[in-house]
């Protein structure tokens, strides 16, 4: 199998990080697999880039400020030597095991990134996260125009070439691994599914509600104009039209005569609204010739 380069970004998981890098290289070492190790200690506070540092075999980069999971990610990519990476979480929550599965779906399948997706035997999603997580889904699915089983897995492999590609669109947050995703299948690279378990997480959860939520609803905005904004025009436009048909009807009928430029004024926003879904379109048919070769 190709050699791949493990980046794992971590943020105050001195109570787990230890424990899974030790297994991560326990398992590494009892496959086929020609690895390197990279942990990006994103300005954490505790032990955790103590217990990294003591650990051989594994590579230290280092964060002076926390500075998001995303912009962790890049920075290890950047850093990577091979052509695959793989990332995973610092917290226990994925089968790290699994890697090598990954690695050999994308080699033998083509594929330009394999996803772990949490659909498996055993799936420990905190019940708090699942209606965002549903509703992020709909809109994604929507978006690409397919079923995506698991848009923001952390356990995943891809080539480092096409992700570097996308670097100027990938955010620096937790919403990088559902824009990867999004923007690999709606630029047409290959990207395939494979179940996988996931576990409850060792420490202290980094969501919090209200920031999240409102980060959540941008982001939701964000993958509808970024991805399809047609998708998004469109159904405003058609919404804007009939609302001017209807206060057209209702006008008639309750004052017996039309509102005439008010009924136009919403009838021309619709058709504005259009016009620039149209040309956003025409922007974003444009991206596929700059994220591929």
């Amino acid at each position: 199998m190709p050699p791949v380069s493990i980046v794992i970004p971590a943020y105050n998981e001195e109570g787990a990080i230890g424990e899974v890098l030790h297994h991560l290289l326990e398992m590494l070492s009892a496959s086929d697999l020609t690895y390197e190790v990279l942990v990006v200690n994103d300005g954490s506070v505790d032990e955790t880039a103590v217990i990294v540092a003591q650990i051989p075999g594994v590579t230290l980069l280092q964060h002076r400020v926390n500075k998001g999971y995303g912009a962790a990610l890049k920075t290890g990519i950047r850093q990577a030597q091979y052509d695959l990476i793989c990332i995973t979480d610092a917290d226990g929550t994925y089968p790290n095991e699994r890697i090598a599965d990954l690695v050999s779906r994308l080699d033998e399948g083509g594929f330009d990134m394999v996803v772990g997706a949490r659909t498996g035997t055993n799936v420990a999603i905190p019940l708090v996260r699942k209606p965002a997580k549903w509703a992020l889904g709909q809109v994604a699915n929507y978006v690409a125009g397919e079923r995506i089983p698991d848009l923001n897995s952390g356990l995943r492999v891809f080539r480092r070439a096409v992700a570097l590609r996308m670097f100027n669109m990938l955010p620096d947050q937790f919403s990088f691994t559902t824009t990867i995703t999004l923007g690999m299948i709606t630029n047409l690279y290959l990207v395939d599914f494979v179940p996988i378990d996931y576990y409850a997480r060792v420490g202290k959860s980094k969501i919090r509600p209200v920031r999240d939520t409102l980060n959540f609803l941008q982001l939701v905005l964000r993958i509808a104009l970024y991805f399809a904004p047609l998708k998004f025009f469109a159904p405003l436009s058609l919404f804007l039209l009939l609302t001017a048909v209807a206060w057209a009807a209702f006008t008639l009928i309750v004052w017996d005569q039309i509102a005439d430029i008010s009924t136009l004024v919403i009838a021309m926003t619709a058709f504005q609204v259009l016009v620039i879904g149209l040309l956003a379109e025409l922007i974003n048919r444009r991206v596929p010739n700059v994220y591929r070769e």
